[in-house]
């Protein structure tokens, strides 16, 4: 008997400070993350939505919320893989981002898949 769930998706998360989109000077720093969305599980499922808790390193909490990612809703059959990248702009020089992607599955199921916390920082600022 198969045991892998019906709904499971695997998230990976890249990240980078764009230095020469950033202006220290004026607390603004400027980083791109890049996404890859993969289904390990048994049935398809779409990315309908998005929920993101953007903190930076005084606290201040932002969230957003926003139908699919850069524009699409990608449907993804158990295997596939969905890649994107997006931005967030900070008022600190280190920061983290977390939430969840609201999914359907083909069968009208509707579930959260965790995006796991990751950070956002300058070069050479973390150890």
């Amino acid at each position: 008997m198969d045991e892998t769930a019906d709904y499971t998706l695997e998230i990976q998360i890249a990240t980078r400070f764009l230095d020469e989109e950033s202006t220290p000077d004026d607390d603004r720093y400027v980083f791109a993350y890049t996404i890859r969305i993969r289904n390990i599980g048994r049935l398809p499922a779409q990315l309908m939505a998005r929920h993101w808790v953007i903190t930076d390193a005084n606290g201040r909490i932002e969230e957003v919320h926003g139908d699919g990612v850069v524009g699409e809703q990608p449907r993804l059959e158990p295997g596939e893989a969905f890649t994107y990248t997006s931005g967030a702009v900070l008022s600190t020089a280190v920061g983290t981002m977390e939430g969840s992607y609201d999914m359907v599955g083909d069968d009208g199921a509707q579930f959260d898949a965790p995006i796991p916390a990751f950070t956002l920082s300058i070069p050479r600022t973390l150890h």
